[in-house]
């Protein structure tokens, strides 16, 4: 099997890994702020990207690579909720970016199966970066008035 494709998995593997490590972090900041709706949000999307690193190192074994268990980034942390909404959204830009991309690569490789894996992750990508830009576009627009709304 292609060294590139599973170079891409392993790329991709760090992206998820970073992005769980990113969401946890924001989901622990907000529950100790007591806003525990956008907090178990936030939890759930990390779960979504835990399962796709699990993809990818499973991918990455069947195609007798190794998965790579470092992060392609450190957390940030201390941020306000704005301030998180744009980390995620980059980070999930980021992924989709990457995985259309890698899709491509993964055609000329004649590797169909990781050209769909890495069109399944694209996906759950893309309603993950929806999500954090409609909660973006709603405090810029409401501000505390919304953000109130996310409490508990």
């Amino acid at each position: 099997m292609s060294k590139k494709v599973i170079d891409l998995l392993n790329a991709a593997r760090s992206r998820e890994l970073t992005a769980i490590t990113q969401y946890m972090a924001h989901h622990y900041e907000l529950e100790d702020s007591d806003f525990g709706k956008l907090a178990s949000k936030f939890k759930e999307i990390a779960i979504a990207e835990m399962k796709h690193a699990e993809k990818l190192a499973e991918r990455i074994l069947y195609l007798k690579g190794v998965p790579t268990s470092k992060p392609d980034a450190i957390p940030k942390k201390g941020q306000e909720i704005p301030e998180m909404l744009k980390t995620n959204m980059a980070l999930e830009s980021q992924a989709i970016k990457m995985y259309n991309d890698a899709s491509v690569i993964c055609a000329a490789e004649k590797d169909q199966i990781s050209k769909e894996l890495f069109e399944e992750l694209l996906k759950d990508e893309e309603d993950h970066y929806n999500y954090f830009e409609n909660v973006k576009n709603h405090v810029d627009k409401i501000g505390a008035a919304y953000l109130a709304t996310l409490t508990s």
